[in-house]
């Protein structure tokens, strides 16, 4: 579509990834016309874990990509494993799909953007947003790009990533006094690709043995390989000085046996997440931003494919609504995500900060490896796996620590 200026469109998607297509397949499926557009051409790669959760499962599913899925293989829960234990937590259902899965981004952000194509989204790829002017009133009326396309709309939808160079251009702000991750991961070649659980390993040590704040995983793809990876956990206060492609060779060579590994780790990529909705300036009178680009990923695992199916649910959803075509979207999009994640986000952000003093995780770590009840807690909270709908014991305990969590907040999640 490049070369071709002006474009029309009422909904603008920036982004392609699983936040930005399944916007445009909702959008498209509301009749409304999307135009979703990428800087890079596809399919392209990512740097993920690859992991699906049953709450993704859940989300694609419902987006229609069961044929998809049963092309995958299927998890049945977590390996945990560390300070001398390994624990088979299942994943516990409920609300949820009793299974999880993992593809790798080239191939499932590809089918994502299929699904919104077929829905009747138009994809543009190859065209990076140079520049957005924000009319008097705040208000989002064409975007240009870098090969000088300009783009008319009437509604903006910002899904670029953790980075979101849009995002930027309309304001908004990474507040890295709360809790981000970084994380590396690799392609491995595997005899046991096909193992049915993911697996996480919770004592994380550096070069010389200290413990890090953060984890390892193994997630079995079924394809010969395997996703491998290590995550630490920062604030600005205690920043993660680590060489994560160091960390990875090593963590490699310690899971090798165990995990039949041969060859040398392939596509090494890393990612610096904001997590727990830590950014501000997430919406405008007819534009939001959301999934990465909000910050919407899980500060206990870095999880953020589910939270970006929502989000690009919702979104599509509010604008099919009609609100930010007279209206101001803002007012709507802030105490929707703060309703829906922000006393998760809150408490998460909270637990994992105090993950980030390596004094807590050697006192902690081991008490809570103990415990297969506590881990079980652990394992849905972290996979986000508690709903609105669930009134179970935990999920109300879980509940009230959030509320509790964002009356002693500074910046809730999302705020300025």
């Amino acid at each position: 579509m490049t070369g071709m200026s002006p474009l029309q469109t009422d909904v603008l998607v920036i982004g392609a990834g699983p936040t930005g297509a399944s916007a445009g397949a909702w959008a498209a499926r509301a009749g409304l016309d999307t135009l979703v557009i990428d800087a890079q051409e596809f399919p392209r790669d990512k740097a993920c874990g690859d992991g699906l959760t049953p709450r993704a499962i859940a989300e694609m599913t419902r987006l229609g990509m069961a044929d998809f899925l049963r092309g995958r293989p299927s998890n049945w829960g977590l390996r945990a494993a560390g300070f001398g234990r390994t624990w088979h937590l299942p994943w516990p259902g409920g609300t949820m799909p009793a299974h999880g899965s993992a593809a790798p981004r080239v191939e499932l952000d590809a089918a994502i953007l299929e699904v919104a194509r077929q829905s009747g989204a138009r994809f543009a790829p190859g065209l990076k947003v140079a520049q957005i002017k924000p009319d008097a009133d705040g208000r989002i009326r064409e975007v240009t790009t870098a090969d000088g396309t300009v783009i008319r709309c009437r509604r903006v939808i910002v899904a670029d990533g953790a980075r979101s160079p849009s995002g930027r251009l309309l304001g908004r702000t990474w507040h890295r006094d709360t809790v981000y991750g970084v994380a590396a991961r690799a392609y491995v070649t595997s005899q046991r690709s096909a193992d049915p659980w993911i697996s996480s390993h919770l004592e994380l040590r550096g070069s010389e043995g200290e413990i890090l704040s953060g984890y390892g995983w193994v997630f079995p793809l079924g394809d010969g390989t395997v996703n491998l990876g290590v995550g630490t956990l920062a604030t600005d206060r205690r920043p993660a000085d680590v060489n994560l492609r160091r960390l990875i060779e090593q963590y490699y060579a310690g899971q090798a046996e165990e995990w039949q590994l041969s060859g040398a780790p392939q596509r090494v990529r890393s990612a610096l997440l904001p997590m727990g909705g830590a950014v501000s300036g997430v919406a405008g009178p007819n534009w939001v931003l959301a999934g990465d680009a909000a910050g919407c990923v899980n500060p206990l695992n870095g999880e953020g494919i589910d939270y970006g199916l929502e989000t690009g649910r919702l979104a599509a959803q509010l604008f099919a609504a009609g609100g930010a075509v007279t209206g101001d979207v803002a007012a709507e999009w802030v105490p929707l995500l703060t309703t829906r994640y922000g006393a998760a986000f809150s408490a998460a952000r909270r637990l994992a900060a105090l993950l980030t003093a390596p004094e807590f995780l050697l006192r902690a770590g081991p008490v809570g490896m103990r415990s297969r009840s506590l881990m079980t807690v652990a394992l849905r909270v972290m996979g986000n796996l508690v709903t609105p709908e669930d009134t179970d014991a935990v999920a109300r305990l879980w509940r009230g620590l959030g509320r509790t969590s964002l009356r002693l907040d500074e910046r809730p999640p999302f705020a300025a």
